[in-house]
């Protein structure tokens, strides 16, 4: 019998959010958390390579101090707490859509919420991350990450006139461009390939790469990757 535990079910402005655990009935004693939304996989506490890639690579790339650093999607964390790992980090930001995912953190029903409530340079907002870099900046960042939607075609907020739309386009990539300080890197997050993405990050920013993050998901029992873009205008 399969070893699962409800934490959190509820209607969430996408759909039914739930937040469960479960033992592994190939790793007996592994427990992991995830996230389903809509009856569908969201995300797991077991392959998180790709998201702290994220925040690792865009480090490696920025040798700057005191670094402000724009999170889009908390999720379970691991996007935040890789780059909180380095001493050079001042502040985190993480703009959270779901109040659903906020909650769960503030009460410590997923696995880093320990570590990252203690942190005073971590601070979580209500808000729509993609909205929020639509509109002329307040302040600038060191570092912006946006790990929400599956990828640039493949968005959770499915209405067209939704700011996740824009943001993948031109015009929208210029706006996000203007809260990026002096040498500032964007990166964003997704599972699969997208040329036309890449295209646009190619008209819009000068320096414009990708990694390819492989990993061997035994949950699926074949190997995953997941691709991260990068984007800068070099100081």
């Amino acid at each position: 019998m399969m070893n699962i535990k409800i934490l959190a079910y509820d209607e969430s402005p996408l759909g039914l959010l739930c937040l469960r655990r479960r033992e592994l009935l190939s790793q007996p004693g592994v427990f992991v958390t995830e996230i389903t939304l809509n009856h569908e996989f969201l995300m797991s506490s077991y392959n998180t390579a790709s998201e702290r890639a994220l925040s690792q690579i865009a480090l490696q790339h920025h040798p700057g101090q005191q670094l402000r650093v724009f999170v889009g999607g908390l999720g379970l964390g691991y996007t935040a707490a890789e780059v909180l790992t380095s001493p050079r980090v001042k502040t985190v930001e993480v703009v959270e859509f779901l109040p659903q995912v906020m909650t769960w953190m503030a009460e410590g029903l997923v696995p880093l919420a320990e570590e990252l409530n203690a942190d005073s340079r971590f601070n979580v907002v209500s808000g729509d991350a993609y909205a929020r870099l639509l509109e002329p900046p307040a302040e600038l960042y060191d570092l912006i990450h946006i790990d929400v939607d599956h990828s640039p075609e493949e968005r959770l907020e499915q209405d067209e006139q939704a700011p996740n739309h824009m943001f993948y386009t031109d015009a929208g990539l210029r706006l996000a461009k203007q809260h990026l300080a002096p040498n500032g890197i964007l990166g964003i997050w997704s599972y699969a390939a997208s040329s036309p993405f890449s295209e646009a990050l190619q008209r819009v920013f000068v320096s414009v790469w990708h990694e390819e993050v492989t990993f061997e998901n035994n949950l699926i029992d074949e190997e995953t990757t997941d691709w991260l873009f990068f984007a800068r205008d070099p100081a």
